[in-house]
């Protein structure tokens, strides 16, 4: 039984969000962040007891009605009214790992103690996590500032008992929509009654961004490990040399990611029998020659954004901010996404670097050169072989570059002129998602080009490279003559999705 994770008690990273998600930990409130709410909540309580002053969210309207003032008896409409009005999300819905964490990002953040919300409501998101109760969130509607108002409103709708979720059945082991109301009665839960500045603390925040980033940077770490390990299967396919590997030319450029790329080639072709023998060609192609430099720079790039990231989902970026301490509620922009909205079109572009390099040593392995046949099939002609993956492969290198047009460099003017500078983050996170998915096929063809080349060498590659080779075979076999590829397309896809790293 793995115990569960005390919010409140350390920073999150990335690792920690993956572990918890992964091991299906459970979640809950460290005595010291049970007591930093109860008495962010309290000062609240006492400092509208006693002022008449408007406080933003709190006592007054919402981005353009700011200066609309709001009656004490109107309080705990005026929030409940925000979430449901403010739940106008589009398009497709969330993925469930991303609302997972999403769930555990807005948890965190409001444990931090400056958001002035009641403890039963992070409790009761707490307990929706716990009992695997997710949010149906749909993916349009966020800006990237003000917070992300529209996918979080649905997030936190089932507290009010509106909206949809998803429920886990431990009898099938899946999950099936249902009505929120259907499943707070289920589940003998009364609905929230949020008090002041609760709707906005909890649609206040930068959580759809952050838990896309998050989930993104751990699918970018694998697919950047699985470039390197199916690019070593093409060098040997290529019988392409080692020499641009050395460690002694990465000395003399020492980017981290450049010389940590050397060195996972190196080791993935450790005592290949291919890379023993006499090379003939003098130099590579620079889809091989420039491995390190192009799968390092996204490593380098991978880095820098989870630097970033972990610093977003430790951060407070509610509006209006709570300082017991100094006895101030202050309004500001921590909402705004501009640092996210960035650097998730940063990790795109290098994201599909990947992808770039990949596609054009799948275009070497079937050219027909190097002793290899034309499309890697016998009998050309009659067989088609590898011509078409290739295709598939330059259409979503193609959409990836078109996907890569940068979110951030956009804005639009909304509430009245008040929120007249955005980030476009929300958009930047969901290209960002489809660019590693784009990916992750482009790498499943790279493999299956690759497995089916390297069969043309007469000699043994790695013990490493051997072994999954095997693995990759059980499930996609050598291609004789042609025959209905998108089926062999899906299962390398879906074996590289499987792969543990």
């Amino acid at each position: 039984m793995i115990k569960k994770f005390n919010i409140g008690e350390q920073d999150l990273t990335v690792e920690i969000i993956n572990k918890i998600i992964q091991c299906n930990q459970e979640i809950s409130l460290s005595k010291k962040a049970k007591d930093r709410i109860i008495d962010c909540r309290n000062f609240l309580d006492n400092k509208l007891s006693k002022l008449n002053n408007p406080i933003y969210g709190v006592n007054t309207g919402f981005g353009s009605l700011c200066d609309k003032k709001i009656k004490e008896t109107d309080l705990q409409k005026l929030q409940t009214n925000l979430v449901l009005s403010h739940a106008c999300g589009m398009g497709e819905e969330v993925p469930l790992d991303i609302v997972k964490i999403m769930l555990i990002l807005k948890i965190h953040t409001l444990a931090l103690g400056f958001s002035g919300v009641q403890l039963t409501t992070v409790q009761r998101l707490i307990d929706m996590y716990n009992n695997k109760i997710i949010p149906v969130v749909f993916q349009q509607g966020s800006l990237g500032a003000s917070g992300d108002l529209a996918p979080l409103a649905h997030l936190v709708c089932p507290l009010l008992g509106e909206g949809q979720v998803y429920v886990f059945s431990k009898k099938d082991s899946k999950y099936y929509k249902k009505q929120s109301c259907d499943v707070l009665h289920q589940m003998q839960w009364s609905t929230i009654k949020l008090k002041s500045k609760e709707g906005l603390a909890l649609l206040n925040g930068t959580q759809f961004m952050s838990a896309y980033m998050t989930y993104c940077l751990i699918k970018s770490k694998k697919i950047s490990y699985l470039s390197d390990l199916v690019s070593s299967i093409s060098i040997d396919a290529f019988d392409a040399s080692l020499e641009p590997f050395n460690k002694s030319i990465h000395k003399l450029r020492p980017f981290k990611g450049q010389m940590e790329t050397c060195i996972n080639i190196s080791e993935n072709l450790k005592e290949s029998n291919i890379q023993k023998r006499h090379k003939q060609y003098v130099q590579d192609p620079y889809s091989f020659r420039c491995i390190p430099q192009v799968h390092g720079a996204t490593k380098d790039v991978i880095r820098y954004v989870q630097e970033i990231c972990n610093v977003e989902i430790n951060s407070v970026t509610d509006n209006p901010i709570i300082i017991k301490e100094e006895e101030l509620v202050l309004s500001g922009g921590n909402f705004h996404g501009q640092p996210l909205a960035m650097s998730m079109d940063y990790l795109a572009i290098a994201i599909s670097e990947l992808g770039s390099i990949s596609e054009r040593r799948i275009f070497q392995l079937i050219s027909g050169s190097r002793n290899l046949p034309a499309f890697l099939v016998t009998n050309s002609g009659v067989n088609s072989g590898f011509m078409i993956p290739q295709y598939t492969a330059a259409s979503i290198v193609s959409e990836n570059k078109q996907l890569c047009t940068p979110s951030s460099v956009d804005s639009i003017v909304s509430s009245n002129g008040q929120e007249d500078h955005v980030s476009m983050g929300a958009n930047a996170a969901r290209k960002l998602l489809k660019v590693l998915e784009n990916l992750e096929s482009i790498i499943a063809i790279e493999l299956m080009t690759s497995s089916q080349a390297i069969q043309f060498r007469n000699l043994k590659s790695s013990i490493k490279i051997e072994n999954l080779l095997e693995k990759y075979r059980s499930k996609v076999t050598f291609l004789e003559g042609d025959r209905f590829l998108h089926k062999d397309l899906k299962s390398s896809i879906k074996f590289i999705q499987d792969l543990r790293i």
